[in-house]
């Protein structure tokens, strides 16, 4: 039980910092064409976060018995993917790079498997979890990102070309709003799902292990001889995402509202609007995607088009280099802590 209980305080304070990691997917350009403070965005992608974190239940599924086979999983499997994927957060977060927490928690679930499953690579669900849910959309979803905000832009350029400077960046200041809100519920849709999958991983592997069998009665909640999801686990991750979003992440919206293009309402409307229609899609299919990815490569995409030289393609390399250690490196440290654990 106590096993348990840790492995759930972990994944608490991973989704915790999962929260505040990607608090900038929603709102760093909505920080950074002005159009509501740092406090506000971060109020409003702490509520919309929430209001999707309580929908759906396909990526969970996904996450907790799509990728790895639930048979060899252990509370320490668990545990180790989920410390695995935290310390990647934070490294990432301190540098400041938009990395994906999905990736990171993927990453360290299946090395964390194949350590207890002696270095059986069998236990990785690669044909129909690993590569149609997680490479492919890995490689896709960026490209799509980058070109669906390359066209959004373009058309409403070729749209408002008419209209006046002023006109343009008083009415997307407005819809900026409202493109910002649509992400971080896509966000929340997406991202908060993946936590909620552990930690009903663990409630299945704890149930059929028999770890809760002399339960007292006001704890037979925990007892979960099927893999389904319950509600009190949406509810925490939902508020606990919510809560690490209101932290926000002040290092990471630089790098995505900042540095990599300057941004107006209009590109930041742009951008939003493409990455949580792709994150939606995704969402409603159990595809766990990197939002980061989708967010980061829509705002490249609409950077291009705006003005392909106010790129600034070095901190693009930075966040792709991340963005391809993510998994392997991951995936190593759950593996090591895997076999600390055994």
């Amino acid at each position: 039980m106590l096993l348990f209980l840790t492995v759930v305080l972990a994944a608490v304070i991973f989704e915790y910092s999962n929260g505040f990691h990607d608090a900038a997917n929603a709102i760093a350009t909505v920080v950074s064409t002005k159009v509501l403070t740092p406090r506000q965005a971060i109020a409003m992608a702490a509520f919309f976060n929430l209001t999707g974190a309580l929908l759906g239940g396909a990526v969970a599924s996904t996450v907790g018995k799509g990728l790895v086979d639930t048979e060899v999983v252990t509370m320490g499997t668990v545990l180790s993917a989920v410390l695995a994927g935290f310390i990647w957060n934070i490294v990432t977060w301190f540098f400041g790079l938009p990395s994906s927490s999905s990736h990171a928690l993927i990453g360290g679930l299946c090395g964390a498997a194949v350590a207890t499953a002696k270095g059986n690579w069998s236990v990785l669900q690669w044909n129909t979890g690993l590569w149609p849910k997680v490479v492919v959309p890995m490689i896709t979803s960026p490209v799509a990102g980058f070109i669906l905000g390359g066209l959004v832009m373009f058309l409403l350029f070729v749209l408002l070309h008419k209209l006046t400077p002023f006109f343009i960046h008083q009415f997307f200041g407005k819809a900026q709003i409202v493109s910002a809100a649509w992400m971080a519920h896509s966000h929340g849709t997406n991202d908060a799902q993946k936590t909620m999958g552990i930690i009903t991983l663990a409630l299945f592997t704890g149930t059929k292990a028999g770890r809760f069998d002399h339960l007292p009665a006001w704890l037979e909640f925990l007892r979960t001889p099927v893999f389904a999801m319950p509600l009190w686990v949406k509810v925490l991750c939902a508020a606990t995402m919510a809560v690490g979003t209101a932290a926000g992440g002040w290092r990471i919206i630089r790098t995505l509202g900042h540095r990599v293009v300057k941004l107006q309402p209009v590109h930041g409307f742009a951008a939003e609007t493409s990455a949580a229609l792709i994150i939606q899609v995704a969402s409603i299919y159990g595809i766990p995607l990197s939002t980061t990815h989708v967010i980061s490569t829509s705002i490249m995409g609409v950077g291009a088009v705006k003005r392909f030289s106010g790129m600034r393609w070095t901190v693009v390399e930075r966040i792709v280099w991340a963005w391809i250690f993510t998994l392997p490196a991951t995936g190593l440290i759950g593996y090591l802590f895997a076999r600390l654990a055994g």
